[in-house]
């Protein structure tokens, strides 16, 4: 298993990048926020640039890491968390598996409520919007 980071996009209003997908296997729609695999020899910051590029069209100038988590216990690898801020917005990159990703931008607290509303469907992001909330709040 590879490595991953998830990023939390705020722009200069406070609204945050979210992501929805249906997810049959799941059972419905669930929400997200961007981020995947590590590919290559990328740093966890370079995969969560590229992530935040093709998933959302985002590039940020200010990047602050979150921290980083075991994924499973019986793995080694992590998940890289990170807050972007100072965004510019352009084309979404999205791959053929990414094609029906819906992006949408919301006020920091509905993403949280969602988050602990159990409307996301992996953890690294509940996790990361509640660092980065905490972290925006000081």
């Amino acid at each position: 298993m590879r490595d991953a980071s998830v990023v939390v996009a705020r722009d200069a209003d406070g609204t945050v990048a979210v992501l929805t997908a249906e997810f049959p296997q799941h059972g419905g729609a669930y929400v997200f926020l961007p981020g995947g695999r590590r590919e290559g020899d990328e740093t966890p910051e370079e995969c969560a640039r590229r992530e935040l590029r093709e998933e959302a069209g985002v590039t940020a100038e200010e990047w602050r890491p979150l921290g980083s988590y075991a994924i499973t216990l019986d793995s080694p690898a992590r998940i890289h968390l990170f807050l972007a801020e100072c965004l510019t917005l352009g084309p979404r990159q999205l791959t053929p598996s990414e094609a029906d990703f819906k992006l949408m931008w919301w006020p920091m607290a509905d993403a949280v409520q969602a988050a602990t509303g159990g409307r996301f469907l992996l953890q690294g992001g509940p996790l990361a919007l509640l660092l980065a909330q905490q972290l925006t709040a000081a």
